[in-house]
């Protein structure tokens, strides 16, 4: 897509952080993050493309974390 010019500024595992570090009463917690595996623009607009064999619990909640945090709908593929 992007050597036929369908998409511009294509980036791979694009880190996106969800959860910032915290520190607990009795342990610091290290930060959340999502990576995304492809991250471009199309149509004037930035996609974050996830391409998934088999979505797993931790997947799917970070994908709702994105959308939360970020505003940002994952697209599937």
């Amino acid at each position: 897509m992007a050597r036929a010019g369908l998409i511009s500024n294509l980036r791979e595992q694009v880190p996106y952080l969800l959860i910032s570090s915290q520190n607990g009463l009795n342990r610091a917690e290290r930060p959340c993050r999502y990576i995304a595996d492809f991250v471009y623009i199309q149509d004037g607009k930035e996609i974050v493309e996830d391409s998934k064999g088999m979505r797993t619990d931790t997947y799917i909640v970070k994908r709702k974390l994105m959308l939360m945090v970020h505003g940002i709908s994952v697209l599937e593929t």
